[in-house]
Parts: structure tokens; C-alpha cells; sequence
């Protein structure tokens, strides 16, 4: 089992990690890029059935907030062991699900570690100074199978959105580990 060196864990008020990946667009993609109001940053994949069970969050968030809001997915799976997770694969799921978020791929997986992730799907999101001011789950199923009560990253973004402090700055979400590579020795 691979195991992880030390895993940086961003606080409130932490500064975003920088990062510069290939998109599905087949462009490069950098923190610098995104300068609206706010930054979702969600470590995700595509065979996580706890994935797919907020994909159509995942666009309510980017069609309720798109003008606000930059909505990043980043895939920093190990590909090779989980070939669902490729580069290909992650153009044609986009495609097929209507996903209309950058989608970034984290090759070296260097950026969830810089981030902290540790699941699918992981989220964070920041404010226009690239502060975070959230780091938890999308909304309160937790299970691919559970209904939905409480939409809140939603709630939250909203809460920033009109200048009110969100009170609970870390909400863990649940579902699959990030799948690492092994470590080199």
C-alpha cells in the first residue's frame, strides 16, 4: 500500500497553492487564471461513485454561480492502476455528463498534496484574494445513495457572496481516497 509523506493540511485564511496543469481543453491552466470573486477547487476523478453521485451538483454550483465563481475540478489519481482516471477518460466523461468546469489532471499528484486532499471529492474554496475560506463537502449525503438535505457548499458560497461569515470553515467531505501512486524509493 502506498503510503503518503506528510500531508499539508491549508487552514482558514491559507493562501491557495499555485498550480499549473493540463485541462481537458488541452491548455494549461494556472491559480493566476482565475480571478472572479471566488475559487472552488474540487479534487475529484472519474470512477468515485461518490463522484458521480455529485456531478449534478457539481453543475448546479457552476450554473447557479459562473458568473462568481471559477469552479476547478482536478483529477490527481493514479491513472496507470485506475485506467478510468486517464486523461482520455476524463475528456469523455466532461463530455457525457456536460461538465463544464475546467478539469484539470494533476499527473505528478503534487498539487493534492500541496492542497491537503485526501478524497474524491475534495473541495475548497477561496475568496478573490485566493484565501481559503471553506474546506469541506458539497452538501450532507453521505453516501452515493442518500438523499440530499442541506446543499452546502451552496449555502456557503452564498453566505461569502453576501458578505456573511460562514461559520463552519471545515465540514469534511467523504468518499473515495485519492488514489496514489507508490513511493519511489
Amino acid at each position: 500500500m502506498a503510503k503518503m509523506e506528510s500531508v499539508i493540511s491549508l487552514k482558514t485564511g491559507d493562501n491557495a497553492p499555485e498550480f499549473n496543469l493540463k485541462g481537458i481543453d488541452d491548455q494549461m491552466h494556472s491559480l493566476n487564471d482565475y480571478s472572479k470573486k471566488g475559487l472552488l477547487v474540487i479534487f475529484m476523478c472519474n470512477h468515485c461513485p461518490f463522484v458521480k453521485a455529485k456531478i449534478e451538483a457539481i453543475k448546479e454550483l457552476h450554473d447557479k454561480f459562473k458568473d462568481d465563481i471559477s469552479i476547478v475540478g482536478i483529477n490527481s489519481n493514479d491513472s496507470v492502476k485506475y485506467p478510468d482516471d486517464d486523461f482520455d477518460s476524463m475528456k469523455a466523461v466532461a463530455k457525457e455528463k456536460g461538465l463544464e468546469i475546467d478539469y484539470l489532471v494533476d499527473e505528478t499528484q503534487e498539487i493534492a498534496k500541496k492542497y491537503g486532499a485526501v478524497c474524491t471529492p475534495d473541495p475548497f474554496l477561496f475568496d478573490s484574494e485566493k484565501k481559503l475560506i471553506f474546506h469541506g463537502r458539497i452538501d450532507d449525503a453521505m453516501n452515493p445513495e442518500a438523499e440530499v438535505s442541506e446543499k452546502v457548499m451552496i449555502n456557503n458560497i452564498q453566505k461569502f457572496l453576501e458578505g456573511q461569515k460562514i461559520e463552519k470553515d471545515f465540514d469534511p467531505s467523504i468518499g473515495c481516497s485519492i488514489k496514489w501512486k507508490e513511493q519511489q524509493t
